[in-house]
């Protein structure tokens, strides 16, 4: 069982960067895919950028260029920059694991299996 907890949300004005940590408890970090999604209200669940275990990088186009993905296995910690923030990247943002290689699936939500609880990004115009 890996617990992931997220920190970092807040709000911002549009222009403005925040960036989000997720850390997970588990002694073998190092071989968990990640991903981070996003939610709006009324929308459904979003994968937004995911990380392999070599450090490989994906993104959706949305935020492609504004949004880096990263990870310390050190610290058992992922992390999401995002800069240039615009008023629809207002979402609870979630950060995911699963032991199961990406591939093309790295923005599926059925293909992770852990899920922090979530931590609020709100982006003023």
């Amino acid at each position: 069982q890996v617990q992931l907890v997220e920190s970092g949300g807040d709000s911002v004005q549009s222009g403005g960067s925040l960036k989000l940590a997720c850390v997970a408890s588990t002694q073998t970090y190092s071989k968990y895919y990640m991903g981070w999604f996003r939610q709006a209200p009324g929308k459904e669940r979003e994968g937004i950028a995911a990380i392999d275990i070599d450090g490989t990088t994906k993104y959706v186009d949305s935020v492609k260029g504004r949004f880096t993905i990263s990870r310390d296995n050190a610290k058992n910690s992922l992390f999401l920059q995002m800069n240039g923030l615009k008023p629809e990247d207002t979402a609870t943002y979630y950060c995911a694991a699963t032991g199961i290689r990406l591939q093309d699936e790295a923005f599926n939500v059925l293909w992770y299996n852990y899920w922090g609880q979530g931590t609020q990004v709100t982006v003023s115009s």
